[in-house]
């Protein structure tokens, strides 16, 4: 894609035409932030603790399997979480409660498969904060809120950051959008709580650094077929999510010998966008809007993340250090 060139090569000469747009969107979002921090722009405290899960680069870092290591394991350290999510690419007109049976047109893919996988609450709205007063309200169990990729919505308060960053990739050629793949300046992860660094090849000097491994799991049917050889057929691979490369790079590993089919980040597939194949292998993510297609062809590659040293350990430490009663929690008006 040109945009990737643009992005991933030093000194492309688009980038350099696309800086005077680049420093533009530097100064909207210097601007932003102060109306935030000045109080001229709202921003909602929410009765629970906050950890906004995101990253500072546009495109697919690994978010969405952090974000269900989190809630996995925080369950399993007794805790109760929620997650709220924007809903890339959903028409909620307010706020949502997802489930796996949800139409992926409403919520975004994304939010489906956070569902399915964690097994707790799953809000989506485009303003996180009234997503989480939501769940909050139908399930007051629930002490503490997972936001996926909010990292730059500032309207809602939050009591951890959480970054994730590409370790192939990195932060591309260091510019800002359009010019390059960043959200925001580098610097901004030295003011994190935390930097997660998704696969090896990019040191990053942070005093909560974590290194992240996405596992695959063994490949299942999207219509539940029964396991089956595929010595000798015609296997092609098809995503469309952030990164296609680390997908690929994935089945490789694995020994598959494939074509490559990559889409848009977030496409909502057709039968017409099915390569002519006899196995076709796709990724979580995809398989949410697959679903619907029923075709015994489409094989499914789950990941989970593995994260060094424990990462959820590290967080319970730190919510045992910031939980407060739930009276005492400021809640502004929406």
């Amino acid at each position: 894609m040109l945009i990737d060139r643009i992005w991933y090569t030093s000194r492309h000469p688009l980038s350099f035409l696309l800086r005077p747009l680049s420093w533009l969107f530097a100064a909207l979002g210097t601007l932003r932030r102060a109306l935030f921090r000045t109080g001229l722009k709202e921003s909602v405290r929410l009765p629970v603790p906050v950890i906004v899960v995101g990253n500072i680069t546009a495109g697919g870092t690994g978010k969405t399997p952090l974000t269900i290591y989190l809630a996995k394991n925080l369950q399993a350290l007794g805790y109760h979480p929620g997650i709220i999510s924007r809903g890339y690419g959903g028409k909620a007109k307010a706020p949502l409660c997802v489930s796996s049976e949800t139409d992926p047109r409403l919520s975004g893919d994304e939010p489906i498969l956070l569902a399915r996988a964690s097994k707790v609450p799953v809000y989506v709205f485009k303003d996180r904060a009234a997503a989480g007063l939501a769940l909050l309200a139908a399930h007051p169990e629930v002490d503490v809120l997972l936001c996926d990729d909010g990292l730059q919505h500032y309207r809602l308060q939050r009591d951890l950051e959480l970054c994730v960053v590409d370790g192939a990739r990195g932060f591309g050629n260091g510019a800002l959008i359009p010019a390059g793949p960043l959200r925001e300046p580098v610097t901004r992860l030295g003011k994190l709580d935390a930097v997660i660094v998704n696969g090896a090849g990019l040191p990053v000097e942070h005093a909560h650094s974590f290194q992240m491994s996405l596992v695959p799991g063994d490949f299942y049917s999207l219509v539940g077929a029964a396991p089956t050889l595929w010595h000798g057929l015609r296997v092609a691979a098809v995503c469309g999510i952030g990164n296609p490369a680390r997908f690929f790079n994935s089945l490789k590993a694995l020994g598959i010998v494939f074509t490559e089919h990559a889409f848009p980040d977030h496409h909502l597939f057709s039968a017409d966008d099915l390569p002519d194949a006899d196995v076709i292998v796709v990724t979580e993510k995809d398989a949410v809007k697959l679903a619907a297609l029923a075709d015994v062809r489409i094989w499914v590659l789950p990941v989970s993340a593995s994260l060094t040293p424990d990462l959820a350990s590290w967080l319970s430490n730190k919510l045992a250090l910031i939980a407060q009663p739930l009276a005492s929690r400021v809640q502004k008006n929406t």
